[in-house]
């Protein structure tokens, strides 16, 4: 709790011990289930990312390194264009959150894999990295990454105003930097303390429906980067940046609990607890789409005979799906629509789905899904909120015009552990994400190389795969 961090920040054994652990992970400790996620998030990444890399907001970032000419030999994914390593891994990290559709940790409530794979993959050409060494790199970025986010609490830490994908995410692209970069003891503590100077990752998005959370994890990859490079060049950084009086987890939550970081390490690795979307949208409203997918699919509820939906939504999430109420029932920007409850019951019950195609300007105003939004109620509900953060527990219900309340109801939204998304799905996913970029046959390539990953010798040649050059 808050005030009680007094023996850790006495020593810096939090920071020191996380580092410790991240930089002498070897692949040889890994279990294969362990393996197999990793494996299994790669192949979303390159999917997520393809597909992203064709939104504006990603365009944009090109563009602005084409302006500065950074030019290098790292790839920019879905592109023909390379940059420096740094600047490859801000384009990506920004193109594969780009569409809302990278995994998440409930506990943690953030986005591990979009800060985790674009540094791991942009430092293969700054170090030669395996695939076994890229698989152990990923893992102990995950397990950074979420550990910070689960002690900082979410609702604490979106509280502040901040995106946790982008503060908790630069001390997880310095881990997996400075581990491919060799560091060990402290130097590898100095390149955590440095990027602890560069958290950073504002909520105000919300307000304008702005692009700045897609660049979040874009720039966390690429501070956590610099925060290596400069740690290996002998720079140094606080070696108490977590736990310190005024380190990360005190300055970044009103009531953090710094004994989440250490607790069961390297017991349960975090990659094993990590989630797939299989919807277009905030993590918030997964659950309550797949309720009212359930709703349409059992009884053929015709959209508009729908009189009002009311949907569960759990507290901390309110603030970004589902407040304040008018507004997102009116989105205007594809970012609005990514971020409201409303919109996603409406195209649920609509079109009995939350994909890419129902995230696109002029969908608001089809006549089905405003009538729907305009009914839309959200409310908090505290059985919901008991469960969380470990579960993102959800319910839904809709009146129709003949006077029935339906409802519909789960514990596990799809693509938690508890409920996966399969392998077989995986590929579906990854195929219909990345057709609009690449071909057939490379498709296929791509999924080969990921089941192999831990057999190829140099990751750029994985990095080749993603270039459409």
């Amino acid at each position: 709790m808050a005030g009680n961090n007094t023996n850790y920040e006495k020593e810096g054994q939090i920071t020191r011990a996380l580092g410790d652990f991240a930089a002498n992970l070897d692949y040889e400790d890994l279990s294969p289930e362990v393996v197999d996620r990793a494996k299994y998030f790669c192949l979303d990444f390159a999917g997520v990312t393809l597909n992203g890399s064709t939104t504006d907001s990603a365009k944009a970032v090109v563009r602005a390194l084409e302006s500065v000419g950074r030019f290098g030999p790292s790839t920019v994914v879905g592109t023909s264009q390379r940059v420096l390593p740094e600047y490859a891994a801000m384009a990506n990290g920004t193109a594969f959150h780009s569409i809302e559709m990278d995994d998440v940790n409930n506990e943690a409530c953030l986005h591990p894999g979009v800060t985790a794979f674009p540094t791991a993959l942009a430092m293969a050409d700054v170090a030669q990295v395996s695939g076994k060494e890229f698989i152990a790199a990923v893992v102990a970025g995950y397990d950074v990454i979420i550990r910070l986010g689960r002690s900082l609490k979410g609702a604490e830490h979106y509280a502040r105003g901040f995106h946790p994908t982008g503060t908790c995410g630069a001390f997880g692209a310095a881990a997996v930097a400075g581990r491919l970069l060799g560091l060990k003891d402290d130097s590898f503590v100095h390149a955590l303390g440095i990027a602890g100077s560069q958290t950073s990752g504002s909520m105000e998005y919300l307000a304008q429906g702005a692009w700045t959370k897609r660049l979040h994890p874009g720039w966390a990859s690429h501070s956590g980067i610099w925060a290596a490079l400069l740690a290996k060049a002998g720079y140094t950084g606080p070696t108490t940046i977590l736990e310190g009086r005024d380190g990360f987890l005190q300055a970044y939550s009103g009531d953090p609990d710094p004994s989440l970081v250490l607790a069961d390490l390297g017991a349960e690795y975090q990659i094993t607890r990590t989630s797939v979307k299989p919807h277009t949208c905030c993590r918030f409203k997964q659950g309550p789409i797949d309720c009212l997918i359930d709703l349409r699919n059992s009884y053929s509820i015709n959209p508009m005979d729908v009189a009002e939906v009311r949907v569960g939504v759990l507290s901390a999430g309110m603030k970004l799906v589902s407040d304040p109420i008018e507004a997102k029932r009116t989105p205007v920007s594809v970012v609005d629509m990514q971020f409201s409850m409303p919109f996603g019951a409406a195209v649920a019950l609509t079109h009995g789905r939350a994909s890419l195609e129902e995230y696109q300007l002029g969908m608001p105003d089809n006549p089905q899904v405003k009538h729907i939004m305009e009914r839309v109620q959200c409310v908090t509900d505290p059985v919901l909120d008991a469960a969380f953060p470990k579960q993102f527990r959800a319910w839904a219900e809709v009146d129709v015009a003949d006077g029935r309340t339906l409802r519909s109801e789960l514990e596990y939204p799809k693509g938690d552990p508890e409920n996966p998304v399969t392998w077989d799905e995986m590929k579906e996913k990854f195929v219909a994400l990345s057709s609009p970029v690449i071909s057939a046959e490379r498709q296929q390539e791509i999924i080969a190389a990921v089941e192999a990953l831990d057999q190829i010798s140099d990751m750029r040649q994985f990095a080749d795969l993603l270039s459409t050059e």
